[in-house]
């Protein structure tokens, strides 16, 4: 995970603005959320300070659908991405977050009797979930992603998928797969619909095809004014309903509609056949509770942002900072506030990111052992989930930091 669908969809100049949604088509349109630049990479990988520091910036202007609940940048321009194997998203180095995927892959591997089946994942970044899922199936795969790197696949199971390092588009229609899944990409997609409308042609005619989306949730983000999740790479924006909507509007029967890995993600599933029939979620009726939470959102985040700078220089002043984690989050949270002398370093379990530097702002990608010289006096953890994790591994450097998280 993740990587979008071809970059010739969804696309709308710096200068203007989409008018209408790219969900459902209306022009009730309300932006509630901008910033003027904003890196238009977070997991690109930038091997100088100099490139961090003079990467290309685009402008966020997020707005919400009031028919369907959508949510979009319509500053979002895709001819500013580069999908490609520099490309680091990979979550995998994380006992916390492969203990979350292994599950994940055993409960649909039972649920829908994956053995012998044809998988086929979009947006499979370094083919992690899809190569997992077909050890356990013992069925084969296909998996479509620009970011993939065959180097890093040691399974056994690798010879039973075909990997192919291109963007998903309308030429895979073709693909007549039993299982489609599509983890963390949506989010990347501009053109939702166009999208949608691919993946429904790749099953037309078929009533035993299962689709599995997981992606970020949105209601966590609008409630805990979460911006640091707001960033230009996720150019579309979900909750619960305005999924499960996207899913109907396409003809899909829902099978499951539900959040996971601390509510943090939500995660549907579907079927083809009449979308009359399957389940009915309550989770689907949250429009104008997704209105309101825009409004507060609206009213409340410039506050949320001066709370943070607060806390940030009063922990500054006791010695020095460091940020777990150097994924999008932390490049949103320290370009949207104006954030680099205050903190020390950024460190990543990744090893693959280890002596690259982050985008907008300069600083250094540094391993776990580096904390031993920096000796921090406040560690700052992106992802409240990995607090455990972290902090076991501090604490097992025999340091005694403050830990918080966001």
């Amino acid at each position: 995970m993740a990587s979008p669908a071809s970059a010739s969809t969804g696309e709308v100049n710096q200068t203007s603005a989409l008018t209408h949604c790219q969900a459902c088509g209306s022009t009730s349109l309300e932006t509630f959320y901008t910033l003027p630049s904003i890196p238009v990479h977070s997991c690109l990988m930038v091997k100088s300070r100099e490139d961090a520091l003079a990467f290309p910036a685009g402008k966020l202007d997020v707005a919400v659908c009031h028919d369907c609940g959508f949510i979009q940048n319509r500053k979002y321009d895709a001819s500013l991405q580069n999908y490609s194997p520099e490309y680091e998203e990979t979550q995998g180095f994380s006992g916390t977050f492969r203990a979350f995927q292994t599950e994940l892959c055993r409960d649909q591997v039972a649920r829908y009797s994956l053995e012998d089946k044809l998988v086929l994942e979009i947006g499979c970044g370094k083919g992690e979930f899809l190569t997992e899922l077909c050890e356990m199936s013992g069925g084969r795969g296909i998996g479509i992603d620009p970011g993939y790197r065959p180097e890093r696949n040691t399974s056994e199971a690798a010879s039973r998928i075909e990997f192919r390092n291109e963007f998903y588009s309308p030429e895979h229609a073709s693909l007549r797969a039993d299982y489609i899944a599509c983890r963390h990409t949506l989010e990347h997609i501009g053109d939702v619909k166009g999208f949608m409308e691919i993946v429904a042609k790749s099953v037309e005619g078929r009533d035993d095809a299962i689709l599995c989306f997981e992606l970020p949730g949105t209601e966590r983000i609008l409630e805990e004014r979460a911006f640091w999740d707001i960033y230009y790479e996720h150019c579309s924006y979900f909750t619960l309903g305005s999924l499960a909507r996207l899913f109907r509007r396409h003809g899909f029967q829902l099978l499951d509609l539900y959040k996971g890995y601390d509510d943090q993600y939500l995660l549907i599933e579907a079927r083809t056949g009449d979308a009359s029939h399957g389940r009915c979620f309550e989770a689907e009726q949250d429009l104008e509770a997704t209105l309101a939470m825009v409004k507060d959102f609206k009213d409340s985040i410039q506050t949320k942002f001066a709370t943070l700078r607060e806390e940030l220089a009063e922990a500054a002043s006791r010695g020095p900072v460091v940020l777990w984690g150097s994924g999008s989050k932390a490049v949103s949270y320290l370009t949207t506030l104006g954030i680099t002398d205050q903190v020390s370093a950024v460190v990543d379990i990744n090893p693959h990111k280890h002596g690259k530097f982050l985008a907008g702002t300069g600083h250094e990608i540094v391993a776990p052992e580096a904390l031993k010289d920096i000796d921090p006096a406040h560690v700052l953890i992106m992802n409240a989930i990995y607090v455990d994790e972290i902090t076991r591994d501090i604490h097992a450097m025999n340091l005694s930091p403050t830990i918080a998280a966001l």
